[in-house]
Order: structure tokens, then C-alpha cells, then sequence
């Protein structure tokens, strides 16, 4: 009996220093408080860099031809680096599915799916560029929280701003419809508007202002047509910038209302929180400035 007990405290002894070690790793992967907290995330940002230079160099025939095998081999390493921070970061998570589905989960896997579907399809390693997403986190180490502060504010008013883009959208496409079937009518095929569809390309290039040039009108008609759309392009584009800015504005008047951490730059706590929901730091007595 006395032995069965003996092992049972052994094991509770085990498990409790397992808990520990879990929860210290935890802190070290997703916090960003102490010295060895914020080493972990500029070692993990220095070799997200570093991938990241890989790859720009890989795509570089001349330093491929001469130092392909190194930096397939350092490629490689630092994939694999990632995996096994990604499957601990799923292992000391507090709640797995939520990491593995919140944006930083995503990016993370995204960063390192590439190296292994290079393996089925050639040339697919060269999407590890997407790994640059993963150097947002520098806000966060640095604490710089005004910029998450803003990045929230700039994501608020885009989402909010998105049914009217949507509908001015529609009603450019739909306008450039029409302009590209005029200009086809008034140029046709001798002078390059070989058909309605390459005809509406030409409207969405001149609507917008790009000009590429590869399409220009030669008739009398055709050009002054073309400088209307050119001019009308200038007054469209004004639109979404209007209502972005609009957004911006009202989305900043109701934040100043609200309670924002300035610790991570939380934004959506109610009047009479203490505390931030999602990091639990003491919040000021009064709205954010």
C-alpha cells in the first residue's frame, strides 16, 4: 500500500513538473514579457529573415547555378526549424484549434507547406515569401502597440467599408462594359479592338489610368472618347478613397469611446472592464487617447 502510494506520488511529482515545463514554454512561445520571451521571438524573427533571403537569392539563376546546394540545404534546415515550433506551438497552445485556426496559426502553416509541395510541384518553394507575414509579430515583441492600435482601426473601417466597395465595383465593371463595346463599335478590328472583350481590357486600363499602351484609339472619335474616359477615371478613383476615409473617421470617434490595452493594443472592452480580455493587463481608468 505504502509503495503504491509512493508511485502514485511519483507520478503526480512527474506530471506536475511536465505542467510546468509545458506552461514555461508556453510563455516563452507566446508571450513577450520577460528576457527569454522576447529572445525567442528576435531569434525566430532572425531566421524568418533569413528564409526569406534564401529564397530572393534561390530565384537569382547566376548565385543558384554557384550556391544552389547550400541554399537548398539552409532552406531545408529552417523548414524543418519551423515545423517543430509550429507542432509545440499546437502542442503548449492553451486551446490548439483556436491557434490552428487564428491568423498567426495560419501563417505559420502556410510559411512552411511550401518546402514540402516543392517536392510534387517544382517551383513552389519560391511561395515561402508568404513567411513574411510572420515578421508582423515584431510589433508585438517591440511592443508596439499604437500600430496594432492602428492596424485595428485601418481593418475596422475595411470591413465596414465593404458592401459599399463592392457595389461601386460592380458599377465600374458594368461601366467599362459599356465603354469597351462603344470603343469597339467606334475603332473595330483594323485598328486593334479585335473583339468586345479586348475592348472592355482596353476600358478597365484607361478607366483606371494605367495606359499601358499595348491598345490606343487612332480615329478622331475613338481619342476624344478615350481622353473622356481618361478624365472620368480620375474622378472614380476618388470614390474609394472617400469611403475608406469616411470609415476611418467614424471607426476612430467610436474607438476613443472605448477602452483600448496598452499592453496589446486590445480595443473592444466595455466602459466598466478593470482589465483586458485578452492579456490581462490592468487597463487605465479612462478611455485611451
Amino acid at each position: 500500500m505504502a509503495a503504491s502510494l509512493g508511485s502514485m506520488s511519483e507520478m503526480n511529482d512527474s506530471e506536475g513538473e511536465w505542467s510546468g515545463f509545458r506552461e514555461k514554454c508556453r510563455r516563452i512561445i507566446f508571450l513577450h514579457n520577460k528576457p527569454a520571451e522576447k529572445l525567442f521571438d528576435i531569434l525566430l524573427i532572425a531566421a524568418i529573415a533569413v528564409s526569406l533571403v534564401v529564397v530572393m537569392l534561390d530565384s537569382v539563376e547566376s548565385i543558384r547555378a554557384r550556391y544552389g546546394a547550400w541554399l537548398v540545404g539552409i532552406e531545408w534546415g529552417l523548414t524543418i526549424l519551423f515545423t517543430i515550433e509550429y507542432i509545440v506551438r499546437l502542442y503548449v497552445a492553451k486551446n490548439a484549434l483556436r491557434y490552428g485556426r487564428s491568423f498567426f496559426g495560419i501563417v505559420d502553416l502556410l510559411s512552411i507547406l511550401p518546402t514540402y509541395l516543392d517536392l510534387l510541384v517544382p517551383g513552389a518553394h519560391y511561395l515561402m515569401t508568404f513567411r513574411v507575414l510572420r515578421m508582423l509579430r515584431i510589433f508585438r515583441v517591440l511592443k508596439m502597440v499604437q500600430y496594432i492600435g492602428e492596424a485595428n482601426i485601418l481593418a475596422r473601417a475595411v470591413r465596414a467599408s465593404a458592401r459599399k466597395i463592392s457595389v461601386f465595383v460592380f458599377a465600374v465593371v458594368t461601366l467599362a462594359c459599356i465603354l469597351g463595346s462603344m470603343m469597339y463599335l467606334i475603332e473595330g478590328p483594323e485598328n486593334g479592338y479585335t473583339s468586345i472583350p479586348r475592348s472592355v481590357y482596353w476600358a478597365i486600363v484607361t478607366l483606371t489610368t494605367v495606359g499601358y499602351g499595348d491598345i490606343s484609339p487612332q480615329t478622331t472619335i475613338g481619342q476624344f472618347f478615350a481622353s473622356v474616359i481618361m478624365l472620368t477615371g480620375y474622378g472614380i478613383i476618388a470614390v474609394p478613397t472617400g469611403i475608406v476615409t469616411a470609415e476611418i473617421t467614424r471607426v476612430s470617434r467610436a474607438i476613443d469611446r472605448e477602452y483600448q490595452c496598452h499592453s496589446c493594443g486590445q480595443d473592444t472592452h466595455q466602459s466598466d472592464a478593470r482589465f483586458c480580455r485578452s492579456c490581462g493587463h490592468e487597463l487605465k481608468s479612462g478611455p485611451s487617447e
